[in-house]
């Protein structure tokens, strides 16, 4: 079993999205690591795990054990897990988790982008590119985001897509060693009936 519209590649311009593979294991470490200070602050880590070093949360066997369990999950049609990358070379993520079906058919979404990449339109596109094909060939109805008030790059990308404020969700994430607040955002399918894409285009124009 495996979610409807999975596996899938999608793309504009010179940004795409893909699903991630064995191969892009030292070019998964490189980025990330080198990418410490940019995303270490909004990453978060069980509370019962022992705190770890930011080069041994992005090894080869820590890519290893990941790629393992989204495979598992895309399977089981819970998860989408998708890369990004700009001219074919690896720069981020677009994890959509959490699908479930029957009268919810929602997910929440999660994203992460190399700081050499931003601030020129990637993430955005790859994020319209995802919840598209989410709200076309996947199937689902709404898609969740919760960003911490504090993350503006973050805060900038669902304001550009037209995801609407919800809520703001207490101590919802251990992240940097406490309970951090998230405001909760989220984007219907009739929100959008021109599609993602398109009205981010139309707004560039």
């Amino acid at each position: 079993m495996t979610a409807p519209g999975w596996p899938a590649r999608l793309a504009h311009g010179t940004v795409e999205v893909r699903p991630l593979r064995s191969r892009d294991l030292w070019a998964w470490c490189e980025v990330r690591t080198r990418n410490e200070r940019w995303l270490s602050p909004w990453e978060g880590r069980a509370p019962t795990q022992r705190p770890a070093g930011w080069r041994e949360r992005n090894s080869p066997a820590v890519f290893s054990s990941m790629l393992r369990a989204q495979r598992k999950e895309a399977r089981a049609g819970r998860q989408l897990p998708f890369a990004i990358a700009v001219a074919g070379e690896l720069r981020g993520a677009v994890t959509v988790a959490g699908l479930t079906r029957g009268a919810f058919d929602s997910a929440h979404v999660g994203y992460w982008l190399d700081e050499a990449a931003a601030g020129r339109g990637v993430m955005p596109t790859a994020l319209a590119l995802v919840l598209d094909h989410c709200f076309g060939p996947v199937g689902l109805h709404r898609v969740e985001a919760n960003v911490r008030p504090e993350n503006a790059a973050s805060l900038r990308v669902v304001q550009k897509l037209g995801f609407t404020r919800e809520a703001l969700h207490r101590r919802y994430l251990f992240i940097d060693e406490a309970w951090r607040d998230h405001v909760g955002f989220a984007l219907l399918a009739e929100d959008v009936p021109g599609g993602v894409l398109r009205g981010l285009l139309d707004s560039r124009s």
